[in-house]
Order: structure tokens, then sequence, then C-alpha cells
């Protein structure tokens, strides 16, 4: 029998979220980031491997529509972001003792439940590990099995913190949308090549028509 998974979503308060895109979004910014956190909710409920979704915000503004999604939506501490997760495995824990706990970061737009799948498989044979972006710098997913301890190293070059935590890094073909986190235009663009989910693709439609037109992170200086 597959192991079941609890998935822990963390949501900045939305005046902090996607800093790196304020100029190309403008005021549009925290309603992009409320739409790129309902895919990843979306998703993550979709996959067959997921039993529940525990969303960790302090901003009612993103609480209410995705709980509105069915996630479990706890209150965060507001004392950071490896703090938050650890709130969030814990009421996983209280929940569902027997299951798999997972962190997953919130801004993966274009995730696949089915991909969503393949890395929570691979993790299940592990006591923890975790999956690197796309930069092979940070980490968008960090798992344990159930009853181990839950041990997140997020922030900065997290990736380099989890394998020196004794994480197994999972390198699964076939996850690319499990690694494309968004935090500056080019990411978005990258995001879009993959498909978007259905909120993110509806305000990236109404910013950018042609989504060609998304702006570069590093723009050409004029010549």
């Amino acid at each position: 029998m597959s192991i079941r998974w609890s998935l822990v979503i963390p949501v900045k308060t939305l005046v902090a979220a996607k800093t790196r895109l304020a100029a190309a979004t403008g005021p549009h910014r925290t309603r992009l980031a409320v739409a790129v956190a309902s895919d990843t909710v979306s998703a993550a409920l979709a996959c067959p491997l997921v039993a529940r979704v525990i969303v960790v915000t302090a901003d009612p503004a993103a609480a209410g529509p995705l709980d509105a999604l069915g996630a479990d939506v706890v209150s965060d501490p507001d004392r950071g972001l490896n703090t938050a997760l650890r709130t969030g495995a814990a009421h996983a824990v209280r929940l569902a003792p027997g299951d798999a706990v997972g962190a997953l970061q919130a801004d993966l737009p274009a995730l696949r439940p089915a991909e969503l799948a393949l890395a929570l498989a691979a993790a299940a044979e592990f006591d923890q590990s975790f999956v690197p972006d796309a930069l092979d710098v940070g980490t968008t997913f960090y798992g344990v099995r159930a009853g181990r301890p839950f041990t997140p190293r997020f922030g900065g070059e997290s990736r380099a913190k989890h394998l020196a935590g004794g994480a197994k890094e999972l390198c699964v073909p076939g996850i690319d949308s499990v690694r494309r986190d968004v935090d500056t235009p080019d990411d978005l663009r990258a995001a879009v090549r993959l498909g978007l989910g259905r909120h993110t693709a509806a305000v990236v439609a109404d910013l950018w028509p042609d989504p060609a037109l998304i702006p570069s992170s590093n723009p050409a200086p004029p010549a």
C-alpha cells in the first residue's frame, strides 16, 4: 500500500510575497501570489498520494481562498519559514500520526499532480529527503516518513543545507513542475512554458495577453 502524505504549504503575508515580481506586476502582485498558491494547493490536493494539505499563513486574504479549495488552514506564528513549517507539521501529526509529512513551497504554479506523485513515491523510500529547485540552489519539497524528526532547512542555499542535514536528494526524472518555483519574471516565463494552473493563467492573461511580453528579470540596457 502506498504511503500517504500530509503536505504543509507555507504562505507568506501577501504584502511580503513575491517582492521580486513587484516591478513586473505592479498593483497585481498580491493577486498573483494568491493565484500561484491556489494552483499549488489545488494540484497537491489532486495528487493521489496526498491525504491532506495544511496551509500555514497569517494572512486572511490568503487563508480564505485556500480554505475554500479544501486546505486545512492554521495560523502562522510569524517566527520564520521553518518555524511555520514545523507548526504545520505538528498539526499534521496530530491529525494523522501514521502519515508521512512533507513541506511544499507555495510558489509552484505549474505543479502537476502526477509529477508530485512521482516525487512523493520516491520520498517514501527514505527517512528524510528533498527535491531541489530548478536552479539546484534552493528546495521545493522536503519530507520525512512517519515518526521521523521533521527538520526543514529552507532559506537561502537550502539544497546544501538539506544535504548537510543528511536528507536524500531526489533526482527523479519527469518532475519539472515540482522543481519550478517562481520568484522572478524569468521563473514565471519558465512556468508558462510548462503550463500554468488555471488561477495563475487567468492573472497572467490579464496582465500579459501575450506571455512573450512578460518582462525579463534582467532587461538589456538601452543601446
